[in-house]
């Protein structure tokens, strides 16, 4: 029995595994429940008297030597599983931080400064019916752009179509609010347009609207002072005469650039001159489309392409690189 049990010790000495499966498989074997050490305490009891002292001290050596060795094999299963997955108590990777879009960025700058002054944002549906998107703003059924080559039509009879402007928007709220009313209302808005570095089938409009009694063509004019100087940090300013069906008069705005650099000559095409938006007074007509007295209220009206004016600001020369999600690009505004 004394040779068996220095066999035992010597296999448990030599013994070496480094898969989790083989090490389970060496502690059923010795020391499960059906195990070789249980079954020598068994047969502890028929050993000679004169043979126990030294049985049993053998079995308790045979005993911590299996102890010894599964922990010895658990701990370098460990160590292995960590050396092969990295350094657990390492910190993890750092995570790349975005940024937001520059036509969010200018979009937000926009509505802050109309903010500031009094003006509400309001918001509505993309996908737009007849009335709201034409009708209701004075836009006649001849009109170009009610071509299926100028709109994004859904449906015909009647009329479902993608919108051409956030002005629907206006609508929309005309006829649930009374005046006064002061409000922006930005969002992406769509043209069947040919895609080039001037133009996209889809962009973004911010519009706004103040209708009240007793609102005058120089509010308008001073309102777009305000927002120049705040956005572009020019004050200059001019009014063209221009023609939009849901305004009477109407303007193009164009703001003074200045021909500082060779890019200011290009953008103003040596003029120093800018156009920015268009703008003018709510044509009486629409008004008395949403039952808003036209006698007693007037109000003013403007927007502006977003693309246009980030295209100015970050002196960008193709609208596309708005829509290609290219992470070189949108990485230049992370202090943004």
């Amino acid at each position: 029995m004394i040779e068996k049990l220095d066999a035992l010790l010597a296999e448990v000495s030599s013994f070496n595994a480094a898969e989790k499966e083989e090490i389970e498989k060496f502690r059923i074997r010795f020391s499960g429940k059906k195990g070789i050490l249980n079954e020598l305490f068994d047969q502890f009891k028929q050993v000679p008297n004169d043979q126990k002292k030294d049985f049993g001290q053998k079995i308790n050596t045979l005993k911590q030597a299996v102890a010894a060795k599964l922990e010895t094999l658990k701990n370098a299963s460990a160590v292995a599983e960590v050396t092969e997955k990295g350094d657990l108590t390492k910190p993890g990777f750092p995570l790349t931080l975005g940024s937001r879009h520059p036509i969010s960025l200018v979009k937000n700058r926009i509505t802050e400064i109309f903010k500031s002054i009094g003006f509400a944002v309001a918001d509505g549906p993309e996908i737009e019916d007849d009335w709201h998107n034409f009708s209701a703003l004075n836009l006649p059924e001849y009109h170009p752009a009610r071509d299926m080559q100028d709109t994004f039509f859904i449906e015909k009879n009647p009329d479902v179509l993608l919108r051409t402007h956030t002005s629907s928007v206006q609508i929309r709220y005309l006829e649930n609010n009374e005046p006064p009313i002061r409000i922006l209302s930005p969002g992406r808005v769509f043209r069947n347009e040919a895609i080039s570095a001037r133009s996209h089938c889809i962009f973004h409009q911010i519009e706004g609207l103040y209708i009240d009694e007793n609102v005058s063509f120089a509010d308008l004019k001073q309102t777009i002072q305000y927002f120049t100087t705040e956005l572009f940090g020019k004050s200059k300013i001019r009014l063209r005469p221009s023609y939009f069906p849901f305004t009477e008069p109407s303007a193009e705005v164009d703001v003074y650039w200045g021909l500082n650099s060779e890019t200011d000559y290009r953008i103003t095409k040596g003029t120093g001159w800018l156009e920015i938006m268009g703008c003018g007074m709510v044509d009486p007509a629409v008004l008395q489309n949403v039952n808003i007295d036209a006698d007693k209220y007037s109000g003013y009206a403007f927007g502006m392409g977003i693309e246009r004016i980030v295209m100015l600001l970050y002196q960008m020369n193709d609208i596309r690189m708005f829509f290609d999600n290219d992470v070189r690009m949108l990485e230049q505004f992370k202090t943004s």
